[in-house]
């Protein structure tokens, strides 16, 4: 049993709903990275998102292209993500999953990320552009190490694909909330409930929505609807927006305790 399941086997008997934040890794630099994470469970959130920077974004909007082109540019490199876990996040307290392109898992070596994650104290992966066709061999090695593999399933996802991408899944189902790239968004799909609600019946992972969610007042209407909530491009503007870490880490942390109230008064 992963940290994962056993996360979401707690707020489940608790009847809580997840709430995982979004973070560049480096960006503006590892340390202020670093700085925004040491905050985020005392501020109210349940695991944490990091980005893995790439030159090729894949469906992400503005904000989280320009923190990939800034962490990048300031000379991120894939050890460095490692070594936030290894060095920065002992005694953070919640899991931590990388969102990660496909193709650096494969230059890597599917066994070999995979264990070098596990030895950085990630818990999974959520791989985006990671073809449901092509999945098997990394959901193999990741059931046997006990390393959530997390895939998406996105509106215009044929409801049979739906199937299919649960049953090579573990941890989590990240369900894109819209049809288009990550952002902050005011108004949802009307279907989105109904969509949701169909998936459920398929698979008994828990359901986590992200894409569009911008402040409380999405954040509560969402929640009685999922398993979990991801919020990304709101958290990454915080953080360019500041002047420094230390001020990053107040501003996201400010944030992160606004979303958890309006979550837990939607679902109370």
């Amino acid at each position: 049993m992963s940290s994962i399941d056993d996360l979401f086997a707690r707020l489940k008997a608790d009847r809580r709903k997840a709430l995982m934040p979004f973070l560049t890794a480096g960006d503006p630099k590892i340390e202020t990275t670093a700085k925004v994470l040491a905050e985020l469970q005392s501020s109210g959130a349940d695991l944490c998102e990091i980005g893995i920077p790439y030159s090729d974004p894949i469906a992400d909007g503005p904000v989280i292209q320009a923190s990939y082109q800034r962490a990048l540019e300031s000379g991120f490199r894939l050890e460095h993500a490692f070594q936030l876990g290894r060095d920065h996040a002992v005694g953070v307290g919640i899991p931590m999953v990388t969102m990660v392109s496909y193709s650096i898992i494969f230059r890597v070596g599917l066994e070999k990320y995979v264990d070098q994650a596990q030895q950085a104290g990630y818990a999974g992966a959520i791989v985006p552009d990671l073809l449901v066709e092509e999945a098997d061999a990394l959901s193999e090695i990741c059931r046997k190490k006990d390393f959530s593999l997390i895939q998406l399933v996105t509106p215009t996802t044929p409801r049979q694909r739906q199937v299919q991408i649960a049953n090579t899944s573990s941890g989590f189902l990240y369900y894109v909330s819209v049809t288009g790239i990550t952002g902050e968004r005011t108004a949802l799909p009307t279907d989105l409930t109904d969509n949701v609600g169909w998936l459920r019946e398929q698979t008994d992972l828990p359901i986590c929505i992200g894409f569009g969610i911008s402040g409380p007042e999405t954040a509560a209407k969402l929640a009685p609807v999922a398993d979990g909530l991801i919020v990304g491009s709101a958290v990454v503007r915080r953080i360019a927006e500041s002047s420094d870490s230390e001020s990053a880490a107040t501003n996201v942390s400010r944030f992160i305790a606004e979303l958890r109230e309006a979550i837990d008064g939607a679902t109370s």
